[in-house]
């Protein structure tokens, strides 16, 4: 038997450290750095046919924290 039970709760109830301790354990924390940067980077380069896989490699350690 289940017993169903509804809570309301708004974000503002909960502090930001509280939000990304939650991301965190959820492998959900959400990108830093300057990946966004480094995407448009990528993306003219791309569209010009110039070689962007140093900015590749930069985009997957910012958003990984893996080198390839």
């Amino acid at each position: 038997m289940y017993i169903t039970t509804e809570i309301d709760v708004e974000l503002d109830d909960f502090d930001t450290e509280d939000l990304l301790e939650e991301l965190e354990s959820r492998g959900s924390l959400p990108v830093t750095g300057n990946a966004k940067e480094i995407v448009e980077s990528i993306y003219l380069k791309r569209r010009l046919g110039q070689d962007y896989q140093t900015e590749l490699d930069q985009l997957i350690y910012t958003v990984l924290g893996k080198i390839v």
